[in-house]
């Protein structure tokens, strides 16, 4: 009987989210047609073999006004010199010593023409539309930045993984966070110029993204624009993983909350229901009862097929869904139980 109620849990979950995900689509996400003069920023640090394509892909936006900015930061490869070799008209590439991602965020700024300030990477290719979407979600002067969807290149285990990470993120933010995003990802969003100088630019932190979205929702409001797409490279082995995620979760864990999803509360009931994933599945097996096993099986790859097919993801991603929570809930429960006891560690 204890496995049934677990299990309940777990569905209640993934309903509590799927079910807003279904009734958000029903809605149509607020736009406006607007089309400000829009500077496309492009921090690189060492990124030589990925930032031709990345420029390419924001010079070939669908978009009227524009104009791209490349800072490079201190590399010491070609990077320099690969952005400096695209002749453009509305390129203009700089080089400064090496301070980190958000200084040179501050230095685009600071060169930056647009009354939009759109922020990609170096190592990201935009769909063409991006910038176009990225705008439309400026319906209301309130709005002060606008986030889009990040999707994962590659077709390894761990980038197949990610991209369902992210796929995952693009229902969550859907269902509940159309309009108050808890963070403007750092390789797609869009922000107010006037916003961005009044909060003093892009905050100096480990997590830039996040602590930048914290600031400007201070003084307006921070929304998705799910059809702004790009497509970027993550991490391909275990141990570069590791190390993104660590940076990334201990930076937030500076900067709780935005709301009762960001909460430690929350965060602390998320690791719980991933104990589950990684007990209960397993359990069921051991237990011989493999009726149960089954439909856990097909109620999680039904939950994920259906923003697969709407937001445009792999259908053997879909199918392999269950392997891919089971990793995951393996891998963020480790690193937040790391995370904390090194928390605590650093308090005493």
């Amino acid at each position: 009987m204890l496995l049934e109620i677990l299990l309940a849990i777990i569905f209640l979950w993934d309903w509590y989210f799927f079910a807003g995900y279904l009734t958000r689509l029903m809605d149509m996400y607020k736009t406006r047609e607007w089309v400000p003069f829009v500077s496309i920023l492009i921090p690189a640090y060492n990124e030589g073999q990925t930032i031709t394509e990345s420029i390419k892909s924001a010079l070939s936006q669908d978009y009227p006004a524009f104009e791209v900015i490349v800072i490079d930061d201190g590399s010491e490869d070609d990077t320099f010199e690969k952005a400096s070799s695209i002749n453009d008209p509305r390129l203009r590439v700089f080089r400064k010593a090496h301070e980190g991602k958000a200084k040179a965020l501050n230095f685009g700024l600071s060169k930056a023409k647009g009354e939009v300030i759109v922020t990609t990477d170096a190592d990201s290719l935009l769909s063409p539309d991006a910038l176009r979407h990225l705008v439309e979600g400026f319906y209301s002067p309130e709005v002060v930045g606008v986030g889009g969807q990040v999707r994962v290149l590659g077709n390894s285990f761990l980038e197949r993984a990610q991209d369902v990470e992210h796929l995952r993120i693009a229902m969550f933010r859907r269902a509940k966070e159309l309009e108050d995003l808890s963070v403007a990802p750092g390789p797609i969003s869009a922000f107010r110029r006037e916003a961005l100088e009044k909060i003093g630019g892009f905050v100096e932190s480990e997590v830039e993204d996040y602590a930048t979205t914290k600031e400007l929702k201070k003084i307006g409001k921070v929304v998705y624009a799910p059809r702004a797409k790009v497509y970027t490279r993550m991490p391909k082995t275990l141990g570069d993983l590791w190390r993104q995620r660590k940076r990334w979760f201990l930076g937030d864990l500076k900067h709780l909350g935005g709301g009762l999803e960001k909460e430690l509360f929350f965060l602390l009931l998320g690791d719980f229901i991933a104990l589950l994933d990684i007990m209960v599945p397993v359990a069921l097996l051991l237990s011989g009862k493999l009726g149960l096993f089954s439909f856990f099986l097909g109620y999680e790859i039904l939950t994920f097929l259906i923003p697969t097919v709407v937001e445009g993801g792999s259908l053997l991603n879909a199918l392999l869904f269950p392997i891919f929570l089971w990793f995951w809930a393996v891998f963020y429960l480790v690193l937040h139980i790391y995370g904390y006891l090194l928390k605590i560690y650093r308090n005493l």
